[in-house]
């Protein structure tokens, strides 16, 4: 025991051997806790940063949402358009095109029919996808409407016969399939509006890289009910912002409340003058 005797007699001692091991205990972890909590802040800036970004990416989504719900409420409530022709088939994409007002006039190719799968208002069925041979020399298949699976086995959905003005909504191809579920042309099994694989299945030549859903005018006794469209885009970019911009915060706050803690830790541990 290091001791120190005041002049009344008391002896006031610390253990030296206790002192010299804390100071060397001290000084061995300082270097390895800087070093760490260096490491972390750097790790927290970096997520803040990046939770920041997606935050100002998904405000930015939003308004790319907004802008594309107005102009697809646009194109689908304007007056019909003459359907695009070859000439205009390379130009063709969803972002300028989908949901476009169009009209063709010309005859259904007889027994050509394609069933696929659908889930619509009137329940689980069918959409009936039967190619359309213009007027203008080029073919397009035509979505003529939905038939539930009674309507289905009876059978009497047959095109008419006669020539036929068709007006809907201009649809983007739907490759590969539904979600899980792959087309199987070979056993006619269709989970999507596969334009290219249709063609190929049916063989009616040449067709446009597009389908029409028709509207309600083809909705006749007999045939399929058109005109069911949904127009739906999921807008949940404010929600997720906010999560993200959330999430900054907290780690944000997370790093100040250690910053803090370690600063005062620092601050006792200063001598004293």
């Amino acid at each position: 025991m290091a001791t120190a005797r005041a002049n009344d007699g008391i002896v006031v001692g610390r253990p030296a051997r206790q002192e010299s091991s804390e100071s060397k205990m001290e000084s061995g972890r300082s270097p390895r806790r800087a070093t760490t909590l260096t490491v972390l802040g750097l790790l927290a800036l970096l997520g803040i940063a990046g939770l920041t970004a997606l935050g100002i990416w998904q405000v930015e989504r939003r308004a790319w949402k907004l802008d594309l719900i107005a102009r697809v409420d646009q194109r689908s409530h304007a007056a019909p358009e003459a359907a695009p022709g070859p000439a205009a088939w390379p130009a063709i994409n969803r972002n300028d095109d989908e949901y476009r007002r169009v009209s063709v006039t010309g005859r259904f190719v007889p027994g050509a029919d394609t069933l696929v799968q659908a889930v619509s208002d009137l329940g689980a069925g069918f959409w009936v996808l039967t190619p359309l041979r213009a007027e203008a020399g080029y073919t397009v298949l035509v979505n003529r409407g939905f038939v539930s699976p009674d309507e289905r086995k009876a059978g009497a959905f047959a095109a008419p016969a006669t020539s036929v003005l068709v007006t809907g909504l201009l649809r983007v191809t739907e490759p590969k399939g539904g979600f899980l579920r792959s087309n199987d042309p070979a056993a006619q099994r269709w989970y999507s509006r596969d334009v290219e694989a249709i063609a190929a299945s049916q063989k009616p030549g040449a067709v446009a890289p597009y389908f029409i859903d028709a509207n309600a005018a083809l909705d006749a006794p007999g045939q399929p009910h058109g005109g069911l469209t949904v127009i739906a885009f999921p807008n949940n970019h404010v929600v997720y912002a906010i999560t993200w911009f959330g999430l900054a915060l907290m780690l944000a706050g997370g790093a100040l409340f250690v910053a803090r803690d370690e600063w005062r830790i620092r601050k006792k541990s200063l001598p004293r003058v």
